[in-house]
Formats: C-alpha cells, structure tokens, sequence
C-alpha cells in the first residue's frame, strides 16, 4: 500500500495539472467500439515505463484487469470511469494518430513546474541549474530499417543506427530530468560517409548541439544554465553557442583534444603555487585541485576563446590515483573550485548512469523496439522520460521515507533496494486499491516533499 500510495500522492503534489495536460494531448482513440479517453490512455503508456514492464505485450500480461484492482486504480489516476481496460495495441494505435512533439510538450510542462516550485535549487552552481549534455544508441539493427538509419560500417558488419542527444537537468539527490532531445538523423551520417564510427558520432553529436541549443534557449529563455559535457564539447561550435546563449560551461578536457591549450595549461601549473587547493574526506580520500585562469584557444574557424582551466588529482587510501580535468567560464578561486569540479564535472556522469544506463538496464528497456516507426518510437521515448522524471521524484522523495517511518521502517527495509519499488508498485496496483485520500489534490498540495541527497 505505501508504495502506491506515495505514487500517487507524489504525483498529485508536483503536478496537480496533469490531468488537465494530459487532456489536450491529440485526439482520444477508438478500438473495438470503446472510446477511451486521452488522459486514460496517456497514463496506459506511461504505466509502461512506471511499472518497468519491459514489453508492450506485457501490459497485457500484467496489467490484466480481472480479479485486480488495475482498472479502479488508473481509472482514479486519470480521473476517468471505464469499465474496461485497453490492449497494448490500442495504446500502438493512439501514438500512430498523436503527434510525438506533443509528448515532448508534456515534459516541459512537468519541468517548468518542477523549476516554479524550486525542487532543483539546491543542485544549482554560480546561481544555475547544470545541464547534462550526451548522446546515446535507441535502437541498432543489421538491415537498413528506414531512410533515417545513421550507418556505421566496421569491418565484418554494417550497422543501422537510431541515436539521440539527450539534455538533462541536474537536481539533488542525484536527480537527472529530461528536458530536451535531438534525435541525430540520417543527414549526419551522409556528411560523414567514409569516416570511422568515432567521427561519425561526433559530427553527428555536434551537429545535433547545434540544433538542441536554440531550441532550450526557446523553451527556457530566462533559465541560467552551466553546460556539462565530455570532451567532444570542449570546441569552438559549443563555445559559440554557450555566447549566444549565454550559458556557463564546464567540459571535460584532455590531452589530445586540445593538445595546444592542454601544453600551455601544464607548463603554467607550476608557476602558479597559490592557486591550489587541498582536501581530505572523513574516509581518507585525498583531492588536490589546481588551476589556470584566462587560457585562450583558437578554434577551426578563427575564432579566439578565453577560459579557465583547472584539474583534479584524487587519491584513495589504497593509493589508487584518479585524475580529471575541465574547462569553463565561470571564475574559479580557492571558494568556488570545489563547486565546479564536483556539480559542473564530477557528476557529469549522472546522464550515463542515472539517465542511459539505468533506463537501458532495467525495466524501462530504453533500447527495446517498442515500434519500427519513427514516429511513434520517438513517442515511446518520450513517454519513457516523462515515467522517469515520476519515478525519480518518488524514489528520491521524503515522502517515501516518511511514509516507511509511520510504518516502523526504514525504505531499505521496506524495499529491500530502490530497484525493487517498481515490482512494488505493480504489486500494490494490482491487489490493492489505493486510499481515497490519496488522491486528494488540495491535501496533496499541502504535503512537503524534498528530494532526499542522502
């Protein structure tokens, strides 16, 4: 019961509109004589992903309406009252006739009122929010599968390929939440032809920059951004573009990236003692942070850049050495080199982990056809990220944990692990019906949910 019940109220708290959003989505389908209505089938997608069911066979399988209380339970979700349960091709059958842009709508829906509640604030850097910028393989097949298909050609195989460049959000508690998506497309890998696989994907990652960056300029105008990206960002296209939009930046830098500018940042280290700084963790960890100021760069295309510079050397009480590095804009001193290093490039990482990596190794099966056409494959991705940000939000939530207390318990012992909430919450839809309180939207509303760093 708690599982379901801090869904819901988690939910109804962050986005007490979401039935009305989800409303003005395309035209609701019929099947079979049934209409349902757009909100239910909406909710029907992102169950999918919310439940972790892998398949959309499986919402067949799992979500069988006889003898559960699966129907009361996403009835009441979506305000609705019918009296029978959709398949999984009625849900195929309603992404056909919608427009996947519109799902993208709904996401910035749900992160602007995310950003008016100040639910990311104390992940902010200098004043921003940090922005997460990578790109990643949907899908991967050894025929061509449409006009769209980049192409990577190895020595013994032929590849298609559908790939995306994914920005996201860095809030507490490690929270990643999509806010915009470039689907690299087939024009990328024409320009590229005759390359290697590693030029492909950086043309395409950049080219697809290109055109994501105007874009969340457009849907976010007012938001501050610090831009965080591997080193295939740490060029003058990406740097233009942090100028136009004023964005800050921190990305990784390396050697053979920018081997001119990494020469100059190595040979000024020691002549700059006092722009160091030394810290050590309860654990026994030690991290020396130095850096340069106002390094310059001319790219490819003649254009001269300023930048600071500043490295990170980690030692582990087994002796073990890690070391890192970074470019940025943003002013670097003995008060604010922690800072970057840390929200600005240490985590960087999240996007691979907490966004790529959990959402292709679990449940959400990023990488599974959902469907072969684009259209509507581009609509299932996008439901996938509006699941996640809702997971995220309840996993990562005190509310969850409050919930646990009142029982006598902690979330681990509940649970077990967050991976099990999901197999929970599928078991709480199904043989529970769900408070009636719960759904309750000005009770919701007076609720305080924080997102737990611990």
């Amino acid at each position: 019961m708690i599982a379901g019940q801090a869904l819901v109220q988690t939910s109804r708290h962050f986005f007490p509109d979401l039935n009305d959003w989800l409303d003005r989505l395309p035209d609701s389908r019929v099947q079979d004589d049934i209409i349902y209505e757009r909100r239910f089938l909406a909710w029907w997608g992102i169950a999918l992903y919310l439940f972790q069911l892998g398949s959309r066979r499986q919402l067949d399988l799992q979500l069988e309406a006889t003898g559960t209380h699966v129907l009361a339970n996403l009835n009441r979700l979506a305000n609705t009252a019918h009296a029978t349960r959709p398949v999984h091709d009625t849900l195929d059958h309603f992404l056909e006739h919608s427009r996947a842009g519109a799902f993208a709508d709904l996401r910035t829906k749900m992160v602007r009122r995310l950003l008016r509640m100040k639910v990311l604030d104390s992940a902010r850097l200098a004043g921003r929010l940090v922005l997460l910028v990578d790109g990643t393989g949907l899908l991967c097949w050894r025929r061509r599968h449409c006009d769209e298909c980049l192409v990577q050609r190895h020595k013994n195989v032929t590849l298609y390929l559908h790939k995306v460049l994914e920005a996201k959000l860095l809030g507490p508690a490690g929270v990643v939440l999509s806010v915009g998506s470039e689907f690299i497309e087939n024009d990328d890998a024409r320009a590229a032809a005759g390359k290697g696989a590693e030029a492909v994907k950086q043309d395409c990652e950049l080219k697809a920059f290109s055109r994501l960056a105007p874009k969340l300029k457009k849907v976010f105008p007012q938001l501050g951004i610090v831009l965080a990206g591997d080193s295939l960002f740490a060029c003058g296209r990406v740097l233009q573009l942090a100028k136009e939009h004023r964005w800050k930046y921190v990305l990784t830098f390396k050697e053979g990236h920018m081997p001119a500018v990494w020469a100059e940042f190595q040979r000024l280290l020691p002549l700059c003692p006092r722009q160091r700084l030394e810290r050590e963790t309860a654990d026994g960890v030690r991290r020396v942070y130095r850096w340069v100021q106002d390094l310059t760069y001319q790219d490819d295309e003649g254009r001269w850049w300023q930048f600071h510079a500043l490295e990170c050397v980690e030692t582990l009480p087994t002796g073990e050495k890690n070391y890192f590095a970074w470019i940025t804009n943003l002013f670097v001193s003995a008060k604010t080199v922690e800072d970057i290093a840390w929200k600005g490039g240490r985590y960087r990482w999240k996007i691979e982990n907490e966004g790529f990596n959990r959402q292709k190794n679990s449940g959400l099966n990023l990488e599974h056809v959902y469907s072969i056409d684009p259209e509507k494959w581009k609509a299932y991705y996008y439901l996938l990220q509006i699941a996640f940000i809702i997971i995220q939000l309840l996993e990562r939530g005190s509310l969850l944990q409050r919930l646990a207390a009142e029982a006598g318990r902690t979330v681990v012992q509940l649970f077990g692990s967050l991976g099990n909430i999901a197999r929970r919450l599928l078991d709480s839809l199904r043989y529970l019906l769900w408070p009636e309180e719960s759904f309750d939207t000005k009770a919701t509303a007076r609720l305080h949910i924080g997102l737990d760093s611990s």
